[in-house]
């Protein structure tokens, strides 16, 4: 399926192990010239040489779109290195744990950092290399369910999700006189590297392991997100603008008491009905 990405030109930040290297790979799948970008170079590098090796087109970059003027250096070069900007992707973001009562100013302003000021600036400077090229675009950035629901024990990155899809409606009303869609993916629990390592160092609960409470029953992978990232991007998603997609695996869809089994259906009969 033509998924209208021939040509296209995309830019990838945060393009290490896990989603960013899964959206970078899957972009190029489709035909995009992908610019890789990360704070570390030999992570971006490594992403570059793999689209290459498939007979890709990439270019890697090094920067932390954190600073307004890196993430300018970012599209700047992307339009050097591949002729012209058509889509972008943001997959940044980290997790300051902790109760709100124990967490500090840092861990709040880190936490805005690591998730929300990288996106602003982003769609700020892409925003203003697709006005100016007036061919349209796609912009896509990767919020979290921390953001829809609460976000016990890391309530700063929960917060500043929430304010990522926020930022993501205004930008996508902002832009749309261009022809630029904006949309964000909001994720569930995903199998990636850092995840993994994460709860192969913690002792889950036996009662309700984090690879199992999702209601298909395992965890999503990185490549699951990275499919609808480019969707998003492509052709397909053409009226597509504004919104933030769920892909969670049904978890935010369940009973907020957590998913019944069969055995645990109340017998309608045994409830007291209401009078006739």
């Amino acid at each position: 399926m033509d998924l209208g990405l021939q040509a296209k030109r995309a830019l990838v930040a945060g393009s290490g192990p896990g989603l960013g290297r899964s959206c970078a790979l899957g972009l190029a799948e489709a035909g995009a010239a992908v610019a890789c970008t990360d704070i570390d170079s030999d992570r971006s590098s490594a992403v570059v040489n793999e689209i290459l090796s498939r007979g890709g087109r990439a270019t890697a970059l090094c920067g932390d779109v954190r600073r307004s003027s890196d993430a300018e250096r970012a599209v700047a070069e992307t339009v050097a290195a591949l002729g012209g900007i058509d889509v972008v992707v943001d997959v940044i973001g980290e997790i300051r744990w902790g109760p709100v009562v124990d967490l500090s100013d840092a861990d709040w302003d880190y936490s805005l950092d690591a998730v929300l000021r990288h996106v602003f600036n982003l769609g700020r400077s892409a925003g203003r290399q697709l006005l100016a090229q007036g061919t349209g675009g796609s912009f896509v950035s990767v919020s979290s369910v921390s953001g829809l629901a609460s976000a016990p024990f890391h309530a700063p990155y929960g917060a500043a999700k929430a304010g990522l899809m926020s930022l993501t409606r205004s930008l996508a009303v902002e832009l749309a006189p261009g022809g630029i869609r904006v949309n964000s993916v909001a994720p569930g629990a995903i199998s990636t590297p850092r995840v993994a390592a994460r709860l192969s160092s913690v002792r889950e609960s036996t009662a309700t392991p984090q690879r199992s409470r999702a209601p298909l029953g395992r965890m999503g992978e990185p490549d699951e997100i990275a499919k609808v990232v480019v969707f998003l991007s492509s052709d397909l998603a053409s009226y597509v603008s504004g919104q933030t997609i769920v892909v969670d695996g049904a978890a935010s869809a369940q009973f907020v008491m957590g998913q019944l089994r069969v055995d645990q259906i109340p017998d309608n009969a045994t409830l007291e009905q209401p009078p006739p």
